[in-house]
């Protein structure tokens, strides 16, 4: 583990979608080309094939392909770190041997859903997928998806590991995440736009945003007035950025939304997602439109 406030994969990420053709193939290129649009716009690390990325929907050699791609095309100017989640411990342990194959620079590591084993199965499945490889762990604590909560001594116990470093909290307890981040040394980041305030200000490292898709200015100017000690400007700041955030995640299904905002910005030549992922409703679409546009976002 580690033991100060060092950003191990980055303080901006953006957990990116997956994109695919209108016939349901992955984009690689129009991944490659939202990937430098997200860097150059100030992310500096990218997650692969976590949630938004509708990584249950997509297989073995489109992760990787997209994996190479995506680094490739990145360098050095980003973080790539590639989603090893899921109830069966020997797929995501295939999955961290073939995120490192292909060239990613750490994993994300979700609780083991549905299958809800105890807090002892929890942390033998980090340590077995921990285990795969050499590359840094981010701990993904995602309760009201995996129907578990990762416990204190699980946290414990996980964070002896060398290469386990990090945790992205979506459990929205902002006081139990510091205490954890406290006592255990693992980097916190948040995991849950809405609350990068509260969570930079015990101690949170980064974000790892669904909503920085379209508004990655945004949450750099909240973390860089937060940094400088501006607090009254980053509260701004974030009051200005909420209706996008209501606008992908309030409402709708941040994968959805994300992928609609993007393509009527025509930054995806598709919204295309794959079942049970569905396309949003006419009425969702257009009052995302609207909003956009009020930001300058559209025409």
């Amino acid at each position: 583990m580690i033991a100060d406030s060092t950003p191990p994969f980055g303080q901006l990420l953006t957990a990116m979608v997956t994109p695919f053709t209108d016939k349901g193939v992955v984009d690689v290129e129009a991944a490659v080309s939202l990937a430098k649009h997200l860097v150059d716009q100030g992310n500096d690390g990218l997650v692969l094939h976590g949630t938004t990325g509708e990584a249950p929907t997509t297989h073995s050699p489109e992760k990787s392909e997209v994996i190479s791609a995506v680094v490739e095309a990145v360098g050095e100017r980003a973080v790539v770190i590639a989603g090893a989640g899921s109830n069966d411990t020997v797929h995501a342990v295939r999955m961290a041997e073939q995120a490192a194959a292909a060239g990613a620079h750490g994993l994300l590591v979700v609780t083991p859903y549905y299958s809800r084993p105890s807090q002892a199965g929890a942390a033998a499945h980090f340590k077995a997928v921990a285990g795969a490889s050499d590359l840094p762990v981010m701990l993904y604590d995602i309760p009201g998806r995996a129907g578990l909560r990762i416990a204190p001594q699980t946290y414990d116990d996980v964070a002896q590991l060398d290469n386990v470093v990090a945790v992205k909290d979506a459990t929205g307890d902002v006081y139990t995440a510091a205490l954890n981040q406290a006592r255990t040394g693992l980097a916190l980041y948040s995991g849950d736009d809405g609350l990068y305030l509260p969570f930079l200000s015990v101690g949170a490292v980064g974000l790892v945003s669904v909503v920085s898709h379209i508004a990655t200015p945004s949450f750099v100017k909240i973390r860089q007035a937060w940094e400088r000690g501006d607090h009254t400007a980053a509260i701004a700041e974030f009051h200005a950025v909420t209706p996008l955030i209501e606008a992908i995640m309030g409402g709708g299904i941040g994968a959805v939304m994300a992928k609609e905002a993007l393509h009527i910005m025509g930054l995806l030549p598709s919204a295309a997602l794959r079942l049970p992922q569905v396309g949003a409703e006419p009425q969702q679409r257009k009052e995302l439109e609207t909003t956009l546009r009020a930001f300058g976002l559209t025409s």
